[in-house]
């Protein structure tokens, strides 16, 4: 107890580098070679016998801790890419920041790194800098190869610089890794500002990890979060795209989205929804929390999600906002909802490479909240079999759910959907048939020159 209290002050007062290599024998952690999957197993023992190192590492490892399923297995070494390349069959050196080797077996695919250091020194055939940063402190090529304890130095976090050894069931362990996973505390590896700077990325990497393993946040590690927060703007769209989705499909979206709404993270992700929220009780506050419910709990139950429909709701109360305006402007409805939702894409995508894949599909989702509620005569059939009906009845559960009032839309498209054809027809042909009260204009009379 004594040797945990003095290890927590002696933490908070400086920044957490590695520290003693500890090498944690079988009989002291609950890991079993047999818990690593065979194809990243036959991969450590081909590196080894080459008369390499290679150990199975990171989010494997702390994952098989926690009683958890790994979602896929690492391997690292001090063998270099050219040199792992040609010990497997069905290989190839994929990268440029960061070089690494994709190792295939079947449907499984093992990433297997080299060791790499956090030195400066070294140059690549051209005669230029492996390691280059950006003025900004961004990271923007690291391929300076090093020793296993150089290696742990770059983890980002402590509970992930774990390294496993299958051949005799051993951890290495260079950052207490061990101890933070059984304090269960989240805790950047250095500096924190430092490594926040080198890769704004791993500010969102810290609130994935505390709201997917339920940990709480150093507060060394959490101090200069908030500030650094704008240094999201250095992450190029189509890789902070990749980081949302592993941020919001992970199962647990809604813990995840008040920390980086605490942290000030979420400002950068989708700035536009961000200055609408005033607090957890505004209408934009409901939906994006219901949003991620019900997303939450489909992950759970192993059912479908998509990025469009988590995007859609997302940059719905922006939409919604923008419409208004050109509706009081004296545009149609459906011309205001065109118009908002084309300029609030084209905002976000510069942030969030959103890919045209999923932009049509939010607009269709987005266009159908106008159509659903004209379902008289013979539109609402026409409708259910719209391909995306579901996801825009989905919507407009959502919506409802958030406390938007729709005058029972919803309900209506439930029961539509639980009839048989004779009460389908019923219920349509009770709204009236749209457009039959309308004036018919008269035709004009030709003009006579």
């Amino acid at each position: 107890m004594l040797k945990r209290i003095s290890r927590f002050f002696s933490k908070d007062a400086h920044q957490h580098n590695v520290g003693e290599h500890r090498v944690v024998p079988s009989d002291q952690h609950s890991l079993s070679p047999k818990m690593i999957s065979r194809d990243a197993r036959k991969v450590v023992e081909v590196l080894q016998e080459n008369g390499y190192e290679a150990y199975v590492v990171g989010g494997s490892v702390r994952d098989l801790l926690l009683g958890l399923k790994p979602k896929d297995f690492d391997v690292a070494t001090n063998a270099k890419p050219g040199e792992i390349k040609p010990l497997f069959r069905r290989s190839r050196i994929i990268g440029r920041r960061f070089q690494i080797v994709h190792v295939q077996f079947g449907r499984e695919l093992i990433e297997v790194t080299t060791f790499r250091s956090n030195e400066s020194k070294g140059t690549d055939k051209k005669g230029g800098s492996r390691r280059q940063q950006a003025d900004s402190g961004v990271l923007t090529r690291d391929n300076v190869f090093g020793s296993i304890s150089d290696d742990a130095s770059r983890r980002d976090l402590t509970i992930n610089a774990l390294y496993y050894d299958p051949s005799d069931n051993s951890i290495h362990d260079f950052a207490d890794g061990l101890e933070d996973i059984d304090d269960r505390i989240i805790r950047i590896m250095g500096d924190p500002a430092t490594r926040f700077r080198e890769d704004p990325v791993r500010l969102l990497r810290v609130a994935r990890f505390a709201a997917k393993l339920g940990f709480s946040i150093d507060p060394v590690t959490e101090k200069p979060m908030r500030k650094l927060a704008a240094n999201l703007e250095h992450v190029s769209p189509p890789r902070l795209f990749d980081e949302t989705l592993k941020l919001f499909m992970s199962g647990q979206g809604l813990a995840t989205f008040w920390l980086l709404y605490e942290y000030g993270l979420f400002d950068y992700i989708a700035p536009q929804v961000s200055a609408m929220m005033k607090d957890r009780n505004s209408l934009t506050g409901k939906l994006i929390e219901q949003a991620f419910t019900n997303t939450d709990l489909r992950i759970r139950s192993n059912k479908r999600v998509t990025p469009a429909f988590i995007y859609a709701a997302l940059l719905w109360p922006s939409v919604q906002q923008l419409a208004s305006r050109y509706r009081d402007r004296g545009n149609s409805p459906a011309y205001a909802l065109s118009k908002a939702a084309g300029e609030v894409i084209a905002k976000q995508i510069p942030i969030t490479a959103i890919p045209k894949r999923f932009t049509m599909p939010m607009r269709e989702i987005w266009d159908l909240q106008l159509l659903l509620p004209r379902r008289g005569g013979h539109r609402a059939k026409r409708l259910v079999e719209h391909p995306r009906f579901r996801a825009a009845y989905d919507f407009v559960l959502l919506r409802e759910q958030a406390g938007e009032e729709l005058s029972g839309l919803g309900d209506w498209w439930t029961a539509y959907q639980n009839a048989d054809e004779e009460k389908q027809h019923q219920m349509s042909k009770a709204l009236g048939e749209p457009g039959r009260n309308r004036k018919r204009r008269k035709p004009r009379k030709p003009r006579v020159d």
